[in-house]
């Protein structure tokens, strides 16, 4: 077990499924409490039983009401909060939603504001902030206007508010795609082919799962040197030259 999780309490937005819950399983494992939260009552009561939570709350994180409601009605000091986010906007300019792409925005960028905001007064010393995000910045392409001008001001918000939130820490997971129910719903009949590629071109060899991505939330928790700073995970994807 883990020393640096023990007895600690870890928040987990988005923790019924995915990055989330993998995370939670990990975190429970090193000897973590857990509490987790998400959209939908009967998927999340489904995992916080699987992780063996201390707690569980039901609401849409990009309420600003609900989320504050949350934070407000905890009655202990916490020790680390992961925020998962919704996926990607894509769409080429002639196609962009309006009401989608802002909620793409809310779902992140405001997302992040807000955690930070709200929690940050209840985290102790050394604790984390940590939020999921994509690689969409990294390589321009048609479809990814909206996807990338989010993932780049993560990257920056999160470096900036690394200042203000001290001592608490703050840190961004940039994943590249990822085995997850969500990857499944955005890809549908492609999946397969898609993890098929991803097998042949990656240079490890293998697609990124879960598990991986939840390592790094682990190693990002209990190493206290570092803050401000966007960790991608990828498998190498963005070494590849298409």
């Amino acid at each position: 077990m883990s020393a640096e999780l023990a007895g600690k309490t870890v928040i987990v937005l988005g923790g019924s499924s995915g990055i989330g819950l993998a995370t939670a399983e990990q975190a429970r494992k090193e000897g973590a409490e857990v509490i987790l939260t998400g959209r939908d009552p009967d998927r999340l009561a489904r995992a916080a039983e699987q992780v063996g939570a201390a707690g569980s709350a039901a609401f849409d994180a990009t309420d600003h009401d609900a989320l504050a409601r949350f934070f407000t009605g905890l009655t202990a000091p916490i020790d680390h909060v992961l925020a998962t986010a919704g996926g990607p906007y894509y769409a080429e300019l002639p196609d962009i939603e309006y009401a989608g792409a802002r909620r793409s925005f809310d779902e992140h960028l405001w997302l992040m504001i807000d955690v930070a905001r709200l929690a940050s007064p209840l985290v102790r010393p050394g604790g984390t902030l940590l939020f999921v995000s994509g690689t969409g910045a990294k390589r321009p392409a048609p479809g990814l206007t909206v996807a990338g001008a989010i993932t780049a001001a993560l990257t920056a918000a999160t470096a900036n508010l690394a200042l203000e939130v001290a001592p608490v820490r703050i840190n961004l997971i940039a994943a590249g795609f990822v085995d997850t129910p969500l990857s499944a719903s955005l890809l549908g009949d492609a999946l397969e082919d898609r993890k098929e590629q991803l097998r042949r071109e990656l240079p490890i060899g293998r697609v990124v799962q879960a598990a991986d991505v939840a390592a790094l939330a682990i190693h990002l928790m209990t190493n206290t040197a570092l803050t401000g700073a966007t960790y991608d995970i990828d498998g190498g994807q963005q070494l590849l030259r298409s």
